[in-house]
């Protein structure tokens, strides 16, 4: 799981208005969750309160709006919280990752020590997720293009001096790595473990700086390290030089990003096709560049949605 989507204690409780409705929805359960696939004409779009997040919010509520539905966001930054309000239907769709999600799922299911059920595998992924996810009320549309997991990146001059364009080539190469990542990389198989069973590579040390964090990217911009964990999407990388090193192996979940919905206030069909037509367009790049627009040139999640809907001919 990357740094952005761990849970903390804080809970973020922010109503505010999409476009079509005035104010943000109540907390009062307004369903049962066993009820069949219905067609609330209402829809509280849920965002985990990160700018990638906000984003793919911001596009689900316009396009549900083009579609003839009333919106309202509903921002709540701990999935402690959220996720049961989406089983309540106190929140009625949100945009999720898929072997995150159906790992998190699985845990609260199953206990903290269940065995991972996410996998570089998307199709398989899927289904776990769905199997999941339905016991409890919840319908995971299909997933589009966009995935949204973590990646490794150098600083450009290290990958041109060395010929590294994929995690093999820094096996090959037998160099020392020094890795900037959050503490817990020593411990998890998409981290330390894996780059080393998978790849090969010699990891020398875990620099505990974070997940793509700024003092994590200055350590492999000055050379103090070789390589950061960030994410498919971390807009910035440029800003530091940096450049990813593709995951060739397949060492990373399938974090493809898929909307799931409460079935009893959203799972009609028009709910289903109007969240579908982001599907058709949104590539990982397309995210990159839109977290791009928020994080470093200070635009709105909101006018950057826009934007990008309307320069698909979606809305």
């Amino acid at each position: 799981m990357t740094g952005r989507r761990r849970h903390g204690a804080a809970l973020l409780l922010l109503a505010t208005t999409a476009t079509a409705c005035a104010t943000g929805p109540s907390l009062e359960n307004r369903g049962e969750i066993t009820a069949a696939p219905g067609g609330s004409r209402d829809i509280v779009v849920g965002s985990a309160g990160f700018t990638e997040s906000d984003l793919l919010a911001q596009m689900y509520a316009l396009l549900l709006e083009r579609a003839g539905y009333r919106t309202s966001l509903l921002s709540v930054t701990n999935r402690e919280l959220y996720e049961p309000a989406l089983e309540s239907g106190q929140i009625d769709v949100v945009p999720e990752y898929a072997a995150t999600f159906a790992d998190w799922l699985n845990a609260k299911e199953n206990g903290a020590d269940a065995a991972p059920v996410g996998s570089p595998d998307p199709a398989a992924t899927l289904r776990a997720l769905r199997a999941l996810a339905e016991p409890r009320g919840l319908t995971v549309l299909d997933p589009g293009r966009a995935v949204d997991q973590n990646a490794f990146a150098v600083s450009a001059s290290y990958a041109r001096e060395h010929r590294l364009t994929t995690l093999s080539d820094l096996g090959r190469s037998g160099l020392p790595v020094r890795l900037a990542a959050g503490d817990e990389c020593v411990q998890r198989p998409y981290c330390e473990p894996g780059l080393r069973k998978t790849y090969g590579i010699d990891i020398t040390a875990v620099d505990p700086k974070g997940v793509g964090t700024t003092p994590a990217k200055q350590a492999v911009q000055s050379g103090q390290d070789q390589m950061v964990l960030t994410t498919t999407t971390d807009a910035t990388l440029d800003a530091f030089g940096l450049v990813l090193l593709e995951d060739d192996k397949h060492l990373q979940n399938a974090d493809h990003i898929v909307p799931v919905v409460n079935r009893a206030q959203a799972g009609s069909a028009g709910v289903t096709k109007a969240l579908g037509k982001l599907n058709t367009v949104l590539t990982t790049a397309d995210l990159a560049s839109l977290n791009r627009q928020v994080d470093s040139w200070r635009r709105l999640p909101q006018d950057v949605a826009r934007a990008y809907l309307e320069s698909k001919r979606l809305i």
